[in-house]
């Protein structure tokens, strides 16, 4: 019977000491970059992406309402990853990389406005900074 007890507990202690390490592991690997950027507006219709224009390069399938960006290719080698957390000035919380551009664009990023053409436009074309997450290196989480 005390065998049963302590095989439990270490269980759950084993437990308990795998999520707080896990977690504390997450949080402290990322580490937040800023960039300028050129940022553009793009809409889910077949004229501005391809016949399905609700499916990204990635694969994914995009939602209006839900904040999504596209990089231009170059950014990717950067760290702008599928699904790396974004902050766009002059935006509102957080987007996800979800979608990538033509290899002919350079240092852009197109912000994702459902199927709202006019909000879009509204948009239009600026330069603002970027803050996106990326996994520190190993070196750097020694020291």
């Amino acid at each position: 019977m005390m065998f049963l007890n302590v095989s439990r507990l270490v269980t759950i202690l084993s437990i308990c000491l795998f999520l707080f390490n896990c977690k504390d592991d997450e949080s402290h690997s990322y580490e937040w970059k800023t960039l300028e950027v050129t940022a553009t507006a793009y809409n889910s219709l077949p004229y501005q992406t391809n016949d399905n224009p609700f499916i990204t390069a990635f694969g994914d399938s995009l939602k209006p309402g839900v904040r999504y960006i596209a990089v231009s290719r170059d950014l990717l080698k950067l760290g702008l990853t599928h699904n790396t957390l974004v902050q766009v000035e002059g935006l509102e919380g957080t987007y996800l990389v979800k979608d990538k551009m033509h290899y002919r664009w350079r240092n852009k990023i197109d912000i994702y406005m459902g199927t709202d053409v006019k909000l879009a436009k509204e948009w239009g074309r600026r330069k603002v900074n970027i803050t996106y997450r990326v996994k520190k290196l190993k070196d750097s989480l020694q020291n």
